[in-house]
């Protein structure tokens, strides 16, 4: 039978269910990644379930996200994230040596193998030939105890591209336009595969690019083949010998198929406040701006950099803007000053920060407020930039330099100059001490965790109850982030190893009566969400489960959810449930008492029940998607309790 690149990654690390689209499958998982948002949740749960050793073939932990250091939490957090890497036996990459997704494909991606991460754009290296997925922290730390990751078996969408890029159009171009064509619901429930020969031109980082944003269309994952530009990169970082090729058969066929002609494209832009709000740079030229921004893990390459230092080259950008340049790796960094880019780009007035993902997930780098901030980043939620009321545009980085040097929103294609080659260094700075090797198992057994005074650890989760009266707190629209749930930034990832304290910033955004609210009746009747479609889009963070449980919240009522929220509400034992007639929604307001009886056995044995709303004389028909694995876990009130109980 013949297969496409993505069907034979499952194929090959399948342990359980069939191939058909719908049915939940379980996959072995090859390598993890962490980083430090949501990797101290994720070395608690491992210290929880009294894992001694890393399974995995690699485990990185990365420092990327709270790198800031204003007082002693942070600083704190990564001491006890190294120790936590040497004791389970994980690979660590200390502050400032780059962002998680970058430096783990330079570093330990593979082709052919499977990576599992507590970031939703660890599907960034699935530019590598790798099944790389995103997940919640303690689906990881199930996987680093050698446990399958499930998943709904997706579609796989093959996409041709064709054609060559034009001057001035990136890869960042390139996935704005498929999220102009299909939106931040677009990807759900698939795999993307790209292929065709349009591939010949993007290097392995182009395809990082793209592959990255692959969570903004809530794609399961993104794979590309593993070719010989693959094996180019590879052998860049001294890793020729870890190179295989993976590719789709000659014959092969996709569940659903698209094509993009390169030749075609345009630069592209997505206005606030979502990813998926893309238009043609043309129809917002001219805009004034305050920031402008390069860097993250959605244009994280050598050439993104080097191509914003060529259009500012020997020029004075606008005065009043600020040119923030937040380089991606170390080891980029280092080939960036060899290169006299970065010298370039200071004379131009730019600001140069750490290695990190930084301003990305608003750690630093705010813009100022009722003004207009262009990103390469993959994300512009409001509020994600750590200002509350933002004005965040994406795009890639020659519009971003362009923009700069005027001020204002401004097309590339206008610039006065040859448009620049450029190519990345045949042979780049490449040092391998930068991520620490595991330690041996005996000399791991020695370390003790490192827990400074805001580590607080998990607090026991009630089992799901036979009957709930719950009150709805919120009632939310569509397309919900997990930034609006639960902020990151500055403020709030300090105490995301402190579950009482970060609890304390949930729902803030929109209501910031929220907690207050929920803890005067956590422990009486707890409450209920109820929202709109795409429940719970972007980021991977469990947090934003774990902290409305730890404040109460037992059931969420939806038109659907995004995946990853999906299982990380099942996780902690939240009751997760969708209607059965849309129309529904309209009848449920904040304030209503929900009434469910009967649950536990309800659940086990039909995927509908029925809700009444208290003193309405109102029924609504509920129903659930959960794997009689789910059920288990949320009978025992969350997966930590279900492999207690296991054990």
């Amino acid at each position: 039978m013949s297969l496409n690149a993505a069907q034979k990654l499952i194929k090959e690390h399948l342990v359980s269910g069939e191939m058909n689209a719908g049915e939940e499958i379980s996959l072995s998982i090859d390598q993890t990644l962490t980083q430090d948002a949501t990797g101290t949740m994720v070395m608690l749960e491992l210290e929880a379930m009294g894992i001694e050793r890393a399974k995995t073939e690699a485990s990185a932990q990365y420092v990327d996200h709270n790198v800031i250091q204003e007082d002693s939490k942070n600083p704190d957090d990564h001491l006890f994230l190294e120790s936590a890497a040497k004791r389970f036996g994980l690979h660590f990459s200390r502050p400032g040596n780059g962002v998680s997704h970058p430096v783990h494909m330079q570093r330990l991606a593979v082709p052919g193998k499977t990576l599992l991460g507590s970031d939703s754009h660890t599907c960034a290296n699935g530019c590598m030939g790798m099944l790389a997925m995103g997940a919640g922290g303690i689906d990881v730390a199930m996987a680093i105890a050698g446990e399958p990751y499930h998943v709904k078996m997706p579609e796989i969408w093959g996409v041709k591209l064709t054609g060559s890029l034009p001057d001035w159009v990136g890869a960042k171009d390139i996935i704005l336009e498929f999220l102009r064509r299909h939106d931040v619901k677009g990807g759900v429930g698939k795999i993307i595969e790209y292929y065709g020969p349009g591939l010949d031109q993007l290097s392995a980082m182009d395809r990082h690019v793209i592959a990255n944003m692959g969570a903004e269309l809530g794609a399961t994952a993104t794979v590309f083949p593993s070719d010989e530009e693959v094996k180019r990169f590879l052998r860049t970082q001294g890793r020729e010998q870890d190179w295989r090729e993976l590719k789709a058969d000659n014959d092969a066929s996709y569940d659903l198929n698209e094509e993009i002609d390169l030749s075609s494209l345009e630069p592209m832009i997505a206005k606030p406040s979502s990813p998926g709000n893309v238009v043609p740079v043309s129809e917002v030229e001219g805009e004034p701006i305050y920031q402008s921004y390069i860097g993250s893990s959605a244009n994280p390459g050598y050439k993104d950099f080097a191509m914003a230092a060529e259009i500012v080259k020997g020029k004075q950008i606008e005065s009043g803007v600020s040119y923030d340049i937040n380089p991606t790796s170390r080891q980029m960094l280092t080939d960036l000053v060899q290169n006299g880019h970065i010298a370039s780009l200071l004379t131009s007035g730019a600001r140069l920060h750490q290695a990190g993902c930084n301003g990305c997930i608003g750690m630093g780098q705010a813009p100022a407020s009722g003004r207009n901030s262009l990103r390469t980043t993959p994300r512009n939620f409001p509020g994600r930039s750590g200002t509350k009321e933002d004005s965040v545009f994406l795009c890639g980085p020659e519009v971003a330099a362009a923009s700069a040097l005027y001020g204002k929103i401004t097309d590339p294609r206008k610039l006065d100059m040859d448009y620049p080659r450029l190519t990345e260094p045949d042979e780049p700075t490449v040092d391998f001490r930068l991520l620490e090797e595991p330690l041996p198992l005996e000399k791991a057994k020695q370390v003790e965790l490192h827990k400074g005074p805001n580590i607080a650890s998990i607090p026991h989760m009630e089992p799901l109850p036979d009957e709930m009266h719950v009150p709805v707190l919120l009632k939310v629209g569509d397309n919900l982030s997990t930034d609006e749930i639960l902020a990151g930034g500055a403020r709030v990832l300090p105490y995301r190893s402190n579950l009482p304290e970060i609890s304390k910033f949930a729902f803030e955004i929109l209501n910031e009566d929220y907690y207050n609210r929920s803890m005067d009746i956590r422990d009486t009747t707890g409450h209920a969400i109820v929202g709109g479609s795409n429940y719970g889009q972007g980021s991977s963070r469990e947090h934003a489960a774990l902290a409305p449980r730890f404040l109460g919240l037992r059931v969420v009522i939806v038109k659907d959810f995004a995946r990853i929220h999906l299982q990380n509400l099942i996780n902690f034992g939240i009751l997760p449930l969708t209607f059965a007639d849309d129309s529904d929604f309209e009848d449920v307001e904040k304030g209503d008492i929900i009434e469910l009886k009967n649950i536990r056995d309800t659940i086990g044995q039909s995927s509908e029940i029925t809700a009444s709303l208290q003193g309405k004389n109102k029924e609504i028909r509920l129903r659930h998607a959960l794997t009689e694995r789910h059920v288990d876990i949320m009978l025992a009130g969350g997966l930590i309790n279900w492999v207690k109980e296991k054990q």
